[in-house]
């Protein structure tokens, strides 16, 4: 059996360390420092983490501009100027995260908007902005994009999406490349080709390219190299009937990444040179060079980089009978699913491990809960903690950086968690705790 008091390196992030005197440090910096001064829970991102892997994922693909971040998994000013600062570029999928970006100062020219309902406000700001990509998701959305840079006088790049008819062999939830879902536009049916066609002929549109996305969360490569495959069978029609060849390839995201010590990541290398390979092969056979493959990581590049810190509450044991074992113990801490839905979501797991000293007891069957009004409000179902875990300590779970903030919600009144960086001993502000007056801020007397 493993000792809890080792931190799995393929969920923690990189410069994760135990003390000798039982803290758990992440950038030179005591987890436990960061709880008391800036309260539970709070997420604490490893900077050097998410740099480090920016840079994994540009040396995969070859150049830091062909990865796009994809900004939902977490946005934050911070965050961008670091994507920019890495020279990647970024996706954003709604005029909010659009609006954060631009307030970064990131170069409108690296962005490319996603959505499958944009308005036309949105539609508009992007036009504004001159953003790099809007990826079409709709002949409708095709029909009013070109109407309003008609009338701003511009040319919009765009890409479109295809909807490639692939099983990624994730979550119901979160699978986007098969037919019956409200993502993309149809390979199958011929409407791709059609609205390639729409694209050539309208003044104010310029298609550069073809995009999709197989998922999120996806180990299986196989998947997204059949995507590729598909994708450049269009890429070949379009270029046979339509004589025209695309500049780009943008191939999404959706690399899974483990998020409990018996998991293992997807490897992005061999996935990079299967999709390199499929994408350079079609080229050949046209006798063209090959477009430039785009991918949009997201959870990939933020998720392992972070960690949410809460501190121990009430613990109940539940036990059967006359036994005085504990058949479960649930252990409380004082957030949940207002910070993270994805377990009471997708059913999603987590690493967890107490970080402010050593544990030594008995791991017994336990079950990490939050404080909100919901029987559903848990955080790890299953998970074997020691015996010895007590009201006051600190519990860490792991793999938190993406979807949890992101997705974050103020149930039962819960004030949204500080957010923090730390890097080289130093801690630095990324998005402060909310508080009462921002709650009642809102409200119209």
């Amino acid at each position: 059996m493993a000792d809890f008091n080792e931190l799995p390196a393929q969920v923690w992030p990189r410069n994760a360390q135990r003390q000798e005197d039982g803290e758990v440090t992440i950038g030179g910096v005591p987890l436990s420092e960061i709880a008391e001064e800036y309260g539970t829970p709070v997420m604490v991102f490893d900077e050097d983490d998410f740099r480090s892997r920016c840079r994994d994922m540009a040396e995969a693909f070859g150049a830091p501009e062909r990865v796009h971040y994809a900004s939902k998994a977490f946005l934050s000013k911070r965050i961008a100027r670091w994507v920019n600062e890495e020279g990647l570029a970024m996706d954003v999928a709604s005029l909010g995260e659009l609006r954060i970006a631009l307030a970064a100062d990131f170069p409108a020219e690296r962005i490319t908007v996603h959505g499958n309902n944009k308005s036309a406000n949105f539609l508009r700001a992007c036009v504004e902005a001159q953003v790099g990509h809007v990826v079409i998701d709709s002949a409708q959305e095709l029909e009013l994009l070109d109407l309003i840079a008609a009338k701003a006088q511009r040319v919009q790049p765009v890409l479109i999406r295809v909807t490639p008819g692939v099983d990624a062999h994730t979550h119901e939830f979160i699978a986007t490349s098969h037919e019956d879902q409200k993502f993309g536009i149809s390979l199958a049916t011929g409407e791709a080709f059609a609205a390639a066609q729409a694209c050539l002929r309208a003044e104010n549109l310029t298609l550069v390219g073809l995009h999709c996305h197989v998922g999120s969360q996806v180990f299986d490569g196989e998947g997204f190299k059949l995507a590729a495959e598909r994708i450049m069978a269009l890429y070949s029609q379009i270029h046979n009937e339509l004589g025209y060849a695309l500049k780009e390839i943008d191939l999404g995201g959706g690399y899974g990444i483990p998020y409990t010590a018996h998991e293992s990541p997807l490897d992005i290398k061999a996935v990079s040179k299967d999709l390199l390979a499929a994408v350079a092969h079609t080229a050949d056979e046209l006798g063209i060079e090959p477009p430039t493959v785009l991918v949009e990581p997201g959870r990939a590049l933020v998720g392992a980089s972070a960690v949410t810190v809460y501190e121990v509450g009430v613990i109940k044991d539940v036990t059967t009978g006359d036994s005085a074992t504990p058949q479960r113990r649930y252990v409380a801490v004082d957030g949940g699913m207002s910070d993270n839905i994805r377990p009471a979501l997708y059913g999603a797991e987590y690493d967890a491990r107490v970080i402010n000293r050593y544990t030594d007891g008995e791991e017994i069957p336990s079950r990490v809960v939050g404080s909100h009004c919901e029987s559903g409000d848990i955080l790890i179902e299953n998970i074997s903690l020691p015996n010895d875990v007590a009201a006051g300590d600190f519990l860490a779970t792991a793999a938190t950086g993406a979807y949890s903030y992101s997705m974050s919600s103020r149930y039962n009144a819960a004030f949204r968690p500080a957010v923090v960086a730390v890097r080289a001993g130093m801690i630095k502000p990324m998005l402060r705790r909310e508080t009462l007056d921002d709650l009642l801020s809102l409200e119209v007397d």
